[in-house]
């Protein structure tokens, strides 16, 4: 935006045009004649002229009086931050005016300088333009030239700022994210974690969707590659076979030098950026699953990915083709099934059908969910957990034998889970307000056993009803209410037996055409 000098400059050239007076033209304008003749002279706005130079100060130093010690303590250690000198500074000030103070010298006192706390903006000015005059020298960082198809960069980046949300729910997130750095293609994975199983899920969707490798893959040090020994770090085990096994070779950044990893780390934020402005387009943070946000993703980073098609056919040029077969997502664990019907998985409870107690389980772990195996056949499937000391509890696998032992309800480690939705909780505390407590929990585990074993929908909406007429009672009452409530049954699937003798016929050379 023009100044109001350019503007009454313009306004000069525009007069002086017309009539060539320039008394005139300055008066009509507001300027000086002078000043006047200055611009049209030089045929330049005041805002194309450089700023006149000068080597004196406009204003007196208010720290002159204390420079010489501000000098010494940042020479001394470079590294203090001119918020601390400030107080430090104004904090001796103030000892040595109580000092004089009690001695009695009020005018000596007087004469000690305060400082304002708007003054540290100055102090911090001040510093600035001395440490680049005469503080130590600083971390030069090196430009590099990337080679196509050489290398791989992978980075996790959190998401948890997008406010993303799945059926309404607060989706707490990272994204597995790799960049090839010379022509900074990059692919985007959702993951719950930083762990190896979220690399390998990140890195082979990348990969898998190239359909080449670089020469290198490269991380920072995070626990995910690498782990601590005596003489620094060095790369995992599993880790390690997972990138020999794609042909590429583990390389990391140098301890504490991400810098190193500086084109994963700016496409981090580009991507960010990216995924915001599509969710502003968007209008709604909201997705219905997780499904429809990895879709959603999707389509973001191939959008993205448009502008580097030629410079990615010069990497594809010269990577390796990708002939192996894809490495399961998911890791293995046998355990065994706890008397409280329940599998124990890295910290965190998960809740099988009761008719599993006392047997051992093939757990297979994903990033993103957990799959309960026995005897070849997949019982179970469920959303995986994070941190530890968690529990996710069915009350479907529980509540029969619940029903048995109506005791063990009110201290139950897990009973917040036997509230299926806000209208199951209500639910309970209405049949509380009602009968005595043991009577109240009784009928409330009727009610859910109810639900188990019919369709818990019907049930909700019964005991919705209900409530809004204040006449919930008994699990009779749901029962009339879902017209008699009789378990589902499975239906009978016949499945028809094929008849494969045409085709061994065929085979054997007795059909002719």
């Amino acid at each position: 935006m023009a100044s109001t000098k350019d503007t009454q400059v313009r306004k000069l050239m525009k007069y002086l045009s017309q009539d060539n007076n320039l008394s005139k033209g300055a008066m009509r304008v507001g300027l000086d004649r002078k000043t006047a003749r200055k611009y049209r002279d030089g045929g330049k706005l005041p805002s194309q002229l450089p700023p006149p130079a000068h080597d004196w100060r406009t204003r007196e130093n208010p720290f002159e009086r204390d420079w010489a010690q501000i000098e010494a303590l940042l020479k001394e250690t470079p590294r203090l931050e001119a918020k601390a000198l400030f107080e430090h500074v104004c904090d001796g000030h103030e000892r040595r005016r109580q000092e004089l103070l009690d001695e009695g010298q009020h005018e000596e006192a007087e004469a000690v300088p305060r400082y304002a706390p708007g003054q540290l903006r100055t102090l911090q000015r001040h510093i600035k333009q001395w440490r680049a005059a005469h503080g130590p020298d600083k971390t030069v960082f090196f430009p590099q030239l990337h080679r196509p198809g050489e290398a791989m960069q992978t980075d996790f980046t959190v998401m948890d700022s997008f406010g993303i949300t799945l059926g309404g729910e607060p989706f707490a997130h990272r994204l597995c994210h790799c960049v090839l750095p010379f022509s900074n293609w990059r692919w985007a994975t959702v993951c719950l974690s930083e762990s190896l199983l979220a690399l390998r899920l990140g890195v082979q969707a990348a990969v898998f969707r190239l359909g080449k490798v670089p020469r290198y893959h490269q991380t920072d040090h995070s626990t995910a590659a690498t782990h601590a020994v005596p003489d620094g770090r060095q790369f995992n085990d599993d880790y390690e076979a997972f990138i020999h096994h794609l042909y590429m070779e583990p390389r990391t950044t140098a301890v504490g030098q991400k810098e190193q990893n500086g084109d994963i780390e700016a496409s981090n934020n580009a991507i960010k950026r990216r995924v915001t402005q599509q969710l502003l387009l968007r209008a709604s943070a909201d997705f219905a699953d997780l499904a429809a946000y990895q879709a959603w993703l999707v389509e973001v980073m191939t959008r993205a990915n448009a502008g580097c098609i030629d410079k990615l056919q010069q990497e594809l040029d010269e990577m390796r083709v990708l002939d192996v077969r894809r490495l399961p997502e998911w890791t293995e664990l046998d355990v065994k099934v706890a008397a409280w019907s329940t599998v124990r998985v890295k910290a965190n409870a998960y809740s099988v059908p009761s008719r599993l107690i006392g047997e051992r389980v093939r757990v297979r772990l994903y990033e993103m969910h957990i799959e309960i195996w026995y005897g070849g056949s997949r019982q179970l499937t469920v959303s995986r957990l994070l941190g530890h000391g968690g529990g996710q509890i069915n009350y479907r696998h529980i509540i029969a034998s619940l029903l048995r032992k109506p005791g063990a309800f009110a201290r139950y480690r897990y009973r917040e889970a036997l509230f299926p939705s806000l209208v199951f909780r209500r639910t309970y505390d209405h049949l509380l307000t009602q009968q005595p407590e043991r009577q109240a929990e009784l009928e409330y585990l009727r009610i859910l056993h109810l639900a188990a074993t019919t369709s818990e929908q019907d049930v909700e909406a019964a005991l919705s009803s209900l409530l809004d007429e204040g006449q919930l009672k008994d699990v009779e009452q749901v029962k009339a209410l879902c017209g008699g409530a009789e378990p589902a049954l499975v239906p009978e699937v016949s499945v028809p037996i094929v008849d494969l003798s045409a085709y061994d016929a065929l085979l054997c050379g007795e059909v002719t055409r």
